[in-house]
This record gives C-alpha cells, structure tokens and sequence, in this order.
C-alpha cells in the first residue's frame, strides 16, 4: 500500500500500523470490536444467533440495536436509549438522524397501521444509470415459460453495464420479492451474458418502472406466528436438470424472508426436489425462531416428513426428510 499523503517514508524502509487504517482488510473487523467493546459497556449483549444484534433488557423494557454500516436503536426503553446515545457520540463521531426514515438503500414510513418499506428512491437511480428515461413499462418481469440458456443471442461486447444492473437488482431483492426468480434466471450469466440476456434485463427493470412505488407493509398488532411456503420445479434447467428450490416466509401475514435458489445435487424424482425445498424453508424457519427468541418472543414434505418410517425408494434422501421431520 502507498503512505497516507502527508507521509514520506526514507527509500528502503516500511511504515508499521499502529492502527487499522480505512481500507485495510482488517479496518472492518478492527472497528466493530471497538464498536462491540462501546455497547458491551453501556449494558447490552450480542445476540446469540446474529452477531450484528444487540440486546437490552431491563425492567423498563427491551432495547434492541442493529448493526450493519449504521445503527438502529428501537424498544421501549427510551432512557436507556438516549443513555446509549450519548455513550456512542462520546466514543465514535456519529450523527443522530432523528427517527428512522432511511435505512442503507430502504425507506421506511411509519402510520398509525404499522410500517412501510419500499426502495423507491434506490430505483429510480438504478433507472437513470442504466438510461431508462422512457416512460414505456411492463406488466410483468419476463414473459412466460421463458428458457434461457448460456449460448442464446450474440455475446455482448462490453459486458459492463450487465453486471452492474445483476449486482444493483440483487441488492434490490431486500423489498422487492416479485423479481427473485427472475434475478435467479439471469445472474445465471453474468460470466458471459448475450443481447438476449441483457433485453431480458431490460425488461425487468421497465417492470420495476412501473411498479417503483409498491411497498411492503408490517402492521403494529399481530400475533407473531411465523408460516412458511415452499415449491420445486423438479429438473427444471435443461442444462444440468437441476432442481430448483423456492420458499416464503411470513409473520403474521407479512412477507419477512423469501428465497430462489438452484439445488446442489440432481434430484431423482419430484418427492426428492420437494424435501429438499422443504430443508431450506426448515432451516430458514429456525433461525427465524431463535432471532425471534432474541427479540423476546418465545416459541413454545407433509406426509414423508410426518412418517417416520423411511421408505426403500425415498432412503437416499433421507437427510433432508429426517432433518425436515425433526425440526416439525
């Protein structure tokens, strides 16, 4: 690495660090020790099942504080929160942006009902960047039983832009749960992507166009039961007949978690593509429920993972049923 400016250092020797500088590999890990150490000191503990989780608790209520490149401290505790506050800007230089309007690319809102999420604003410069200026949209993400393959259409010159746009849309699956099988299909390609894959693209980002402004709502009342759903498309890609394994999540009707994702292994028969799906929903749902035993909320296929006898045509898969069961 070159000095910092300012630093001239004699021909022959080195500087040594006495501090992680910014950029460094290990500046990130180095810095959230020392943001660790600060709300350790103030009374909270990490959470057991997500280290960028801290928890309070006291006989006033609960303090939760969330970690990624900024904070968000919520609970009912408001003392300890305006303690907390004023432990962090006594350690760190930070900004106290008031209530939690915008959060690392989402917005929030709040009503009465409960809160909104969406990622408005974050499209909106998506579209500038990639020049979609026209007003022109589409009903839908991609056409039906659409098949795409790595040698469809000519490849792309510079294949740049694509990759900027795959990046850009996969960040946008925080909010947006109705383009995750289309962003499975086509971050396929990012290796070597055509015109037929980039007009795909396109597409995608005129549906966006025209439904930008959609939200996902969270009310304030719910009872806080967490239902799952999951699917298979059994050696649905031609390419490698792989099967491909889909879930949902929901609490208390909200949409929380959801995830597209291609098997590992081949699958021999459409029950096998199915209790594989039914693993990741089931291991999704678990973490869920120790998170939600972290928040302070306790949590005192179907017939294959109900029946415990392993049946001689289902025995090669019987990790996941028995994983499946287990966890029912």
């Amino acid at each position: 690495m070159q000095p910092p400016p300012g630093y001239s250092v004699p021909e022959g020797m080195v500087c040594r660090l006495r501090r992680s500088l910014y950029g460094l590999k290990q500046a990130p890990r180095a810095w959230f020790q020392r943001f660790a150490y600060v709300v350790t000191a103030t009374g909270f503990s990490a959470g057991a099942h997500d280290p960028a989780l801290f928890v309070h608790t006291s006989s006033r209520g609960r303090t939760l504080l969330l970690y990624v490149d900024d904070m968000i401290i919520t609970g009912d505790d408001p003392q300890h929160i305006a303690f907390v506050k004023a432990r962090l800007g006594e350690q760190c230089l930070m900004s106290d942006l008031g209530p939690l309007h915008y959060f690392v690319g989402t917005e929030v809102s709040s009503t009465h009902e409960g809160f909104y999420l969406s990622q408005e604003k974050y499209i909106q410069g998506l579209l500038d960047r990639a020049s979609i200026t026209n007003h022109r949209t589409d009903e839908t993400p991609m056409e039906l039983n659409v098949h795409l393959s790595a040698t469809d259409g000519e490849p792309l010159d510079d294949p740049t832009r694509y990759l900027h746009i795959v990046g850009s849309l996969v960040y946008l699956g925080v909010t947006c749960p109705d383009i995750s099988y289309y962003m499975h299909i086509l971050s396929q390609f990012v290796s070597a992507p055509t015109q037929l894959h980039y007009s795909h693209l396109l597409r995608v980002l005129r549906y966006l166009h025209g439904t930008m402004s959609r939200r996902l709502f969270f009310p304030c009342s719910s009872s806080l039961q967490l239902q799952a759903y999951c699917d298979a498309t059994w050696a649905s890609d031609s390419s490698d007949r792989q099967s491909l394994s889909a879930y949902c999540v929901f609490l208390s009707g909200s949409l929380i978690a959801w995830k597209t994702k291609k098997q590992t292994a081949v699958s021999r028969s459409s029950t096998e593509a199915e209790l594989r799906a039914m693993a990741l929903v089931m291991a999704e749902m678990t973490w869920l429920r120790w998170l939600l035993v972290d928040f302070g909320v306790s949590y005192g296929a179907i017939s294959i993972a109900r029946d415990p006898v392993k049946h001689e045509l289902t025995k090669h898969i019987g990790v996941d049923a028995y994983y499946t069961h287990a966890q029912s």
